[in-house]
This record gives structure tokens, sequence and C-alpha cells, in this order.
């Protein structure tokens, strides 16, 4: 039975996109390697990497001047980096920081065929890169990991106690958890992030859709209730497994929360914890509701990008263009929402002004430790 339960999460694991969504070019003049059919910008590389285990992994760098922070975003199930390409640029520009995405072994254009182990070595390639090729330092580097990319990413959390942050985006609790209710760990699960995100020294966010009917909310919660470091968690009402990037909370929550751990790295080094300058959990705003339905572990195929018009950050999760049309949220008018002022919004900024006032007082924090 326990070999029979094992071959299943390993074959509902993985689910790459069939055909690739993308080509590896190299251009004449250059010699430098494209990704087709996107246009070549200035501030990306592509790349191949090679793995301890012998595949060899394509990813891409998409570099923001002047950046100290660099995110290493492993995508979910059921896309490679060709689909999530505009996604990238988007957060690089809008987080302002240098961006890392890679395809898992057998995903896109990378060789081998895919399996957790693989995965492992995947991630630790990418951030070797990123360590000799970037110069980029432990400190400065945040992990993301998204559905099934929350395996390879608090596996190589767990070895980097002094990495910048993770993000978890509708994370697993592990493989098996996500088809059965099963209340222990067993030998032949994958990805057993319920036994490793206790281990994870970093400030960690927790982003999930209410209405996930992929991966239940409730993974993404009890991952959160067993950080060591928790920060305000995203519970973003009626979201599911493939549009959170579509509420505008999404990425204002992503903005305050590195410009939260960016101003608590200097204490990291210092005698007293970090989690002292991180924001105590609070309920998070409840967006508008913009439902898809899914029924298993398999996010739904992303959209080919082989098609006339060339898909927006946004379009690439969903068929139906005329509907997205009335979801999509600009980028700027995220920057803009901040100049609403309604109930809410006061209640919040009178919240985050009494904790400001709170924090300046020692002997404030020492009773809420000791509570």
């Amino acid at each position: 039975m326990g070999g029979v339960t094992s071959s299943m999460a390993a074959k509902f694991a993985f689910f790459p996109p069939n055909p690739p969504s993308y080509k590896l070019i190299t251009d004449d003049a250059t010699g430098l390697l494209l990704l087709d059919p996107f246009p070549h910008r200035e501030n990306v590389e592509v790349l191949r990497l090679p793995t301890r285990r012998g595949t060899e992994i394509v990813a891409v760098y998409v570099r923001y001047p002047m950046a100290t922070s660099t995110i290493l975003y492993s995508h979910g199930n059921a896309a490679d980096i060709g689909q999530m390409y505009e996604l990238f640029v988007e957060l690089s520009v809008h987080l302002r920081l240098n961006l890392m995405g890679y395809d898992y072994t057998g995903y896109g254009q990378s060789s081998g065929k895919p399996s957790e182990q693989n995965t492992y070595a995947d991630i630790e390639a990418a951030y070797k890169c990123l360590e000799e090729n970037y110069g980029a330092k432990q400190e400065d580097i945040i992990l993301y990991g998204q559905s099934v990319g929350s395996g390879p990413t608090l596996d190589l959390a767990v070895r980097l106690p002094r990495l910048r942050a993770v993000v978890l985006h509708s994370p697993i609790l592990s493989g098996l958890r996500v088809m059965y209710p099963v209340k222990r760990s067993y030998w032949f699960d994958i990805y057993k992030n319920i036994d490793k995100i206790p281990l994870v020294k970093s400030p960690v966010l927790v982003i999930h859709g209410t209405a996930d009917e992929v991966v239940d909310c409730s993974h993404g919660k009890q991952l959160w209730q067993l950080c060591q470091e928790k920060y305000e968690p995203l519970w973003l009402k009626g979201g599911n497994h493939c549009n959170l990037e579509l509420y505008p909370e999404y990425i204002r929550h992503l903005k305050k929360f590195l410009s939260t751990v960016e101003k608590s790295r200097s204490f990291r080094n210092g005698p007293r914890s970090s989690i002292d300058r991180i924001e105590q959990p609070r309920q998070c705003t409840d967006c508008f509701e913009a439902p898809r339905k899914s029924s298993d572990w398999r996010e739904k195929p992303r959209k080919s990008i082989d098609r006339p018009e060339k898909l927006k950050i946004h379009d690439y999760k969903f068929h139906n263009i005329d509907k997205l049309e009335k979801l999509r949220i600009p980028f700027d008018q995220v920057e803009r929402s901040r100049k609403s002022v309604d109930y809410h919004e006061k209640s919040r900024r009178s919240i985050d002004h009494q904790l400001e006032r709170a924090r300046k007082s020692v002997d404030w924090l020492d009773r809420i430790r000791a509570g």
C-alpha cells in the first residue's frame, strides 16, 4: 500500500507543459542565449545551469538597476519560465529587485525527468549561480516558492539560516496531504514542508487564497502557524490557486514585507532577534472575489504564448480574455490605491501608529514576550 501511495504522490506532483511554451535560440551576432519568442531585453539573461544530479536546467536572470536584493523564484506546477517570463519582469520592476526564475529538471527546455530530489538539486544550482555569477550573498536573497515550488524552497531555506526572507505562495504541507488528510508524515511522502517549516530561521510570508480548490487554504495557515518568525500573512478572500497576482493587495503586501525585512536586516546580526522588528500578525484586507475552479493538484495548464497577440502579465493564467479585462488591475493602480482613504484603511493606519509607538517602549516589548 505504501509503495502504491508513494508512486501516486510522485505521479501527481509533476506536470510540465507539453510542449514547452518557449524555445532556446542562440543569437548569431552576440552568441547570447535567447528565450524565443520573447524579444531580447538588455537586463535579462538566459542561462543553462548544470546540476549535481547530471541534468541541465534553464534559468532567467532579470536585473534591476542598483538593486541589492534578489528573489529566487520556484514556480508552480503545469508551468515553465516561458509562461512566467512576463510576471518575472513585472515583479522585478515593481519590487525593485533582481529576480532569478528557473525551470525544474524536465520542465521547459531543461533536460532529464522531474523528481523531488531533482528539484532540490535544481534550486541549489540556481542559488549557486546567484552566488558565483552575480555576487549575491545569502542575506540578500529572498526565496519565493509557489505551490509545488514551496518544496524546494523550504528544503533550501532550512540550510540557509541567514536568508533575507522566504515567501510561500499557495504552499503545500506535503504531497500526500494534498490528496489525503493524513495526520502524520510517512517515509514515502514527498515535499514534507510541514516538518521543515519549523526549522526555517528567516522571516516567512505566507500568501494563500481562501477559495483554493487545488491546495486548500488550510495548508498555508498551518505552515504559517509553525513558522519561527512569522510575518503578517495574506489570506486573499475568494482567491484561487492561479489568480492571486490579480489582487491589488498582493503586490502591496509583498512590498510591505520586503520593506520590513530590509529595515530589520541590521538587527538580525545584533544581540536582539529581528522578530522584534517584524509586525505582529493582524487580519488582512478582504479583496474582491475572482473565482476560478480547479479539482486536483495538477494546476490547469497555462495558455500557450504561441498566439497572435502576446499575452500580458495577467493573461497567462486565464482562457477568457474578456473576463480577464474586467479583473485586471494594473500595478500602477496599486500605488494609487494607497491614496484612497476609507474606514478600513484608517483603522489599519491607526493600528500601525499604535504599534510604532508601542515598539519604542522596551517595557512593552518585554511584557509581550513574557505573555
